[in-house]
């Protein structure tokens, strides 16, 4: 079965995680915390999947524009945004379609550690957000890629790892990228960003009730890790 094949367990995959505790209590309200007030900002939604964070961007007044390399998953951020949604098929591997400084903010929800080279991907990030502009960004945290399986690898070194998921039954092969702490602050840096923010947020309060032993596992382990980093304005 083909690796990160996102369109063979789209449906799957957005019933699981709507309501999720990593999720929906977690990943998604830590993003939006960050992004603070985006009323009015032009956003893209990198790696938007069935768009539930693009949805509530929108819902707080963002003007959004959701990409994604499954075509399975922009029919679900479709049904979910309509059918006048921005919404592209695109590689975050491959040129973003976009001009220079079109947008005031992006937002790369769990997305970056599907890369082995980060570095053309946040380069292109860095060519469409106007200065001043700003990455938001979630990744495995680097330790939990570091421990999650033995023998441990070289800390140091960019490794992948892979595992399977399983999702209304079906079962399929996931690969992603570990990185060390360093490397990602450097990456950030060499193409042109800013460190603003690192961010190890706990989950919602609101999930304890909700998820009582997956919320103290949460709120006690690391599990991502959040980014905001900068474009610099000219003369700062």
């Amino acid at each position: 079965m083909e690796i990160n094949h996102y369109d063979g367990f789209a449906e799957a995959y957005a019933a699981e995680t709507e309501n999720g505790l990593v999720n929906a209590h977690y990943e998604r309200p830590a993003m939006l915390a960050l992004a603070g007030d985006v009323a009015g900002r032009r956003v893209l939604d990198a790696g938007c999947g069935s768009g539930p964070l693009s949805a509530a961007l929108r819902d707080r007044g963002a003007v959004v524009t959701g990409i994604d390399a499954s075509a399975g998953m922009l029919e679900l951020a479709r049904r979910r945004l309509g059918a006048d949604a921005d919404l592209r098929r695109v590689d975050l591997r491959d040129p973003l379609p976009f001009g220079d400084g079109v947008f005031d903010d992006v937002v790369a929800s769990l997305v970056l550690h599907y890369l082995e080279d980060w570095g053309p991907t946040l380069a292109e990030m860095r060519r469409v957000l106007r200065p001043g502009g700003r990455l938001i960004a979630s990744v495995d945290h680097p330790f939990v890629a570091y421990t999650i399986q033995e023998p441990r690898p070289d800390y140091f070194a960019t490794t992948s790892y892979t595992f399977d998921w399983t999702f209304g039954g079906r079962t399929v092969p996931m690969r992603f990228w570990r990185k060390s702490l360093q490397a990602m602050t450097d990456a950030f840096a060499t193409a042109g960003f800013r460190l603003s923010a690192v961010s190890e947020p706990q989950p919602d309060p609101a999930a304890r009730e909700l998820f009582p032993d997956g919320f103290r596992a949460l709120s006690t382990r690391p599990c991502f890790l959040f980014f905001v980093v900068e474009v610099p304005a000219p003369g700062v």
